[in-house]
């Protein structure tokens, strides 16, 4: 590669002959919309199918720089998936990577969300959409677990950190601890026994040659330099974008908008663990304090959350939706669906171009790389955690909650397992694993036998 053309935001395609190269802005897009179309199954299923194109598929990132990034994304409020595709896009093509990566994440999720809601508000629940998106659920749980098989093999690289995870799963899935109290407690142990935690090098993203990106800044050390001046340009920007049309609309007085943007702007800065830490307190909000909705209403949103692509914070568009729809009718609702969208995600572009950059140079740190390896190995109990709430929730109708002294489970009942769930998961499994169909091929076959079939069965 020529230093020239290193010197601007995005890498030249050349390469010599056999050298790993990143990808062309254009082939990245496709990349990234694909994963924005596919992104089911809430963060694991997110993460695992980030995983699956970035790393194992195309070679473009490794492994441990992956799950670096992956880590920062754990501790910042908001949707860690989406805030990592941002993250990774930005890495390969600079501002404009971490741009497009981070809206196609978002889009389509969006688009779908706003049509179901439109849908909602004028038809009530639509039977042919719930069946089509639980044939994709049921795909989707075995992604995740074959996402947190993977990530855990790679990640899990000493006894403390295998230790960890398991303290981490148990933490946050028997005795319910805080997520964000889980990541700084796993923060802290590595910080200071960095000997027990390996946080790896850069070189491979899986047996083979080096990953892309990794080459890239090998032969280019003055790059990262160069992407994070721009990236605190761009992170200052989103700020104002953010926060500015927020004040306008709370100086005019601007009725159910200004308590939309106040509200979930709010939301954007303290949703530290996701969708599903926030939601009592939304609920309480919305239900109780605004009353833009009912509380059936509220499941309903995050049902349609849980079952279309993107991050399940798109519940928030929901809500914002039936809050305008509610003061003004179809179009209000709309304005205010869009509202809430983005002052939902502009924060997360502000998190990565302002802290990514200072991210990166920790690699060199042995202290803070070690409590991000931490990190890396708790987030594979949350991983797992994820994996077992959305798996209960698949294939079982009812789910309980059982107190045994300090420790509260969620233990499905038995009598409510659902066999078409259970059949549709061990299709998928057939698909993915022995008859190696791929992703897309997986998802389209069981999406349509779970349509024909809930559709057949009333």
């Amino acid at each position: 590669m020529s230093k020239t053309t290193l010197g601007t935001d995005v890498p030249s395609e050349a390469t010599a002959a056999g050298e790993p190269r990143l990808p062309a802005f254009k082939e990245a897009l496709r990349v990234w919309l694909k994963i924005g179309l596919l992104s089911f199954g809430g963060p694991a299923g997110q993460i695992a199918l980030l995983h699956r194109e970035v790393v194992d598929e195309r070679n473009w990132v490794s492994d441990a720089r992956f799950l670096h990034a992956l880590n920062f994304c754990t501790l910042l409020p908001g949707p860690e998936a989406q805030q990592l595709a941002t993250y990774l896009g930005w890495l390969m093509h600079g501002v404009r990577g971490g741009i497009a990566a981070g809206t196609l994440f978002v889009l389509p999720g969006m688009a779908v969300m706003l049509g179901l809601s439109v849908l909602y508000a004028t038809l009530g629940e639509v039977p042919v959409v719930s069946a089509l998106f639980f044939g994709l659920k049921c795909a989707v749980l075995v992604l995740v677990v074959e996402a947190l098989l993977r990530v855990a093999r790679r990640a899990l690289k000493t006894d403390a950190a295998l230790a960890l995870a398991a303290a981490a799963f148990l933490a946050l899935y028997v005795f319910g601890v805080p997520f964000p109290g889980v990541v700084l407690a796993a923060a802290l142990i590595g910080y200071f026994a960095p000997g027990a935690f390996r946080g790896g090098g850069h070189g491979t993203a899986k047996d083979g040659p080096p990953a892309a990106l990794d080459a890239v800044l090998a032969a280019d050390p003055g790059r990262p330099a160069r992407l994070a001046a721009r990236a605190w340009r761009a992170g200052w920007v989103a700020v104002a974008l953010w926060l500015l049309p927020v004040a306008l609309l709370m100086a005019a007085g601007a009725g159910v908008l200004a308590d939309v943007a106040w509200f979930f702007s709010k939301m954007a800065v303290v949703t530290v663990g996701g969708a599903y830490a926030v939601l009592a307190y939304v609920a309480q909000a919305a239900v109780q304090g605004y009353g833009w909705l009912t509380p059936d209403q509220m499941l309903v949103g995050l049902g349609l959350a849980e079952t279309t692509p993107g991050p399940l914070i798109l519940m928030l568009q929901f809500v914002g939706f039936l809050a305008g729809y509610g003061a003004g009718g179809l179009g209000w609702g709309v304005l205010a669906a869009l509202l809430t969208v983005w002052v939902t995600f502009a924060p997360c572009f502000v998190f990565i171009f302002l802290g990514a950059p200072y991210v990166e140079r920790l690699h060199s740190n042995r202290e803070l790389t070690s409590a991000l390896a931490a990190v890396t190995a708790a987030v594979v109990g949350v991983i797992a955690n994820l994996a077992l709430w959305f798996g209960l929730r698949v294939l079982f109708a009812e789910v309980r909650r059982v107190e045994v002294g300090p420790a509260t489970l969620d233990m499905p009942v038995p009598g409510s397992l659902d066999p078409l769930a259970l059949a549709l998961a061990a299709l998928a499994a057939v698909c993915l694993f022995r008859l190696r169909l791929g992703l897309l091929k997986t998802l389209g076959i069981t999406a349509a036998v779970g349509l024909v079939a809930k559709l057949a069965l009333g």
